[in-house]
């Protein structure tokens, strides 16, 4: 009698799960900027509101910063990715991946609209980042948090991301945490 191959059972269900995946998150197109920029600032607007963070006191703060102009340079100037998580055509969560030198690539405006939030979007998003970001030679994540978030960065920890260390500067009213991921 033939054992069941229990590796191989769990490779099958992660491949479909991809597929499924795949199925909703999709490539950013020039038309899906706007929406983008939308998205990135309703869900960093939740940070800011957490945190005191205002347009006077951390105007280059991701809920402040991020705009349509900021997209389309960055979609039509940098080695970055940028990707919608689409349910049922509405675009409710996106992030982007800038390609860096020596195999690593750092994610960017991981978002999800505060109404969708714990269905498990955002682990999607980031779990689909680790696999783009392998399959473009990336060794090394690296992820930038508001430090004083540490709901955040236990978030980032559960997937397997490692703190490095911290920077203050004297234009944001927080401290920026640095984290990286191996693949």
């Amino acid at each position: 009698m033939n054992k069941p191959d229990y590796a191989a059972a769990q490779k099958n269900r992660k491949n479909k799960l991809i597929s499924e995946i795949e199925t909703l998150i999709r490539e950013v197109k020039r038309n899906d900027v706007p929406v983008c920029a939308e998205v990135i600032k309703k869900s960093f607007m939740t940070v800011a509101d957490e945190f005191g963070f205002t347009m006077k006191n951390a105007p280059g703060f991701t809920a402040f910063a991020a705009t349509e102009d900021k997209l389309y340079w960055q979609m039509d100037n940098e080695p970055r990715r940028m990707y919608v998580y689409d349910l049922e055509g509405i675009v409710c969560g996106c992030y982007s991946l800038l390609m860096q030198d020596n195999n690593e690539c750092e994610i960017n405006y991981l978002a999800v609209l505060p109404e969708y939030r714990h269905q498990g979007i955002g682990k999607q998003l980031l779990e689909h980042a680790y696999e783009t970001a392998e399959k473009q030679g990336c060794k090394l994540v690296n992820i930038g948090i508001v430090e004083e978030n540490k709901q955040l960065r236990n978030w980032y920890e559960k997937s397997g991301a490692v703190h490095t260390g911290t920077r203050k500067y004297e234009f944001f009213p927080f401290t920026c945490g640095y984290m990286v991921k191996e693949l």
